[in-house]
């Protein structure tokens, strides 16, 4: 029989999108482009952002296709708006499930006043790729509340279904493809086993220390479970983390926040962008971000 893979460390990538406000980015990563249909993960803070340099650190309008984005607050608050005319306040714990299919427009602004306190901003923020089928769907946004996801505890391990199905529980966040995406708080000692319920899964842990089967996993890093395993997650100390993962859609291509099974429709984005035939948010239509290139 051959070998079972063995599990990968994924170290993270430092990004700053400006004015203080630094990422952890995970994937897509040199030893694994994605996990399941997740292309795109960054952990964000937490920063105080202060008051005076907010509205620098504001992410402005930006366009994204052919891909679902997952915005998920540890603390703080963003306010996020969109060119279908959605404004929605996000605060910790709440999922924002945007679909650009085929293109959206959106930005994410830190005006609430929970913006600027201790400990500050925490964001974990994904990308899950589309079934080729719905690459081109019409875009939409879902908005579902902390008090809405199903959430478990035993022997000190908490945890909450952000998206999709694991421990036997269902998030209400409408997806397109098999996949689930966990958060998890475990107490020092605490344990809890990731079932080997999807092709690909990856632990990723926030804060703390975590031992998976014995293998120690710190802070800002992420491990791609191997294929089959059904390994135990022990806290050393308090810990933080993320599970997630699902059945892999394929190879895609990612330039810039586009996202496409095919090359020529990601030069079809780029040009549509530049050409502003892409609507900004009516709520937020006075500035926005250039590609890449135009940018001085």
């Amino acid at each position: 029989m051959p070998d079972t893979p063995a599990p990968i460390i994924l170290e993270p990538r430092a990004a700053d999108l400006g004015h203080g406000l630094l990422v952890r980015r995970i994937l897509p990563h040199a030893s694994a482009r994605s996990v399941g249909p997740y292309i795109f993960l960054d952990h964000a803070g937490p920063v105080v952002v202060d008051r005076a340099q907010a509205r620098k650190t504001d992410v402005r309008p930006h366009p994204h296709i052919g891909l679902a984005t997952v915005s998920y607050l540890i603390s703080g608050a963003i306010t996020h708006r969109d060119s279908l005319g959605v404004v929605q306040k996000i605060i910790p714990g709440d999922v924002n499930w945007m679909t650009a299919g085929r293109g959206i427009t959106h930005s994410e602004r830190f005006e609430d006043d929970a913006a600027f306190e201790a400990p500050g901003v925490e964001l974990m923020q994904c990308w899950v790729a589309l079934p080729e089928a719905d690459e081109e769907i019409e875009p939409d946004f879902e908005h579902v509340p902390v008090a809405s996801l199903p959430e478990a505890s035993d022997g000190g391990a908490w945890l909450r279904v952000v998206a999709g199905k694991a421990y036997g529980l269902a998030s209400p966040v409408k997806v397109r493809s098999p996949l689930f995406q966990v958060h998890l708080r475990l107490d020092d000692g605490a344990r809890t086993t990731l079932d080997a319920d999807y092709a690909e899964r990856a632990v990723y842990v926030i804060s703390g220390r975590l031992l998976v089967d014995g293998l120690p996993l710190e802070a800002g890093r992420a491990l791609v479970l191997a294929p089959g395993s059904t390994p135990v997650l022990q806290a050393e100390g308090k810990v933080e983390a993320m599970a997630l993962g699902g059945e892999p859609l394929g190879p895609r291509f990612l330039w810039w926040n586009f996202v496409s099974s095919r090359r020529d429709r990601i030069e079809q984005a780029k040009a549509d962008w530049k050409a502003g035939r892409m609507a900004l948010p009516p709520a937020d239509h006075d500035s926005f971000i250039p590609l890449p290139e135009d940018r001085p």
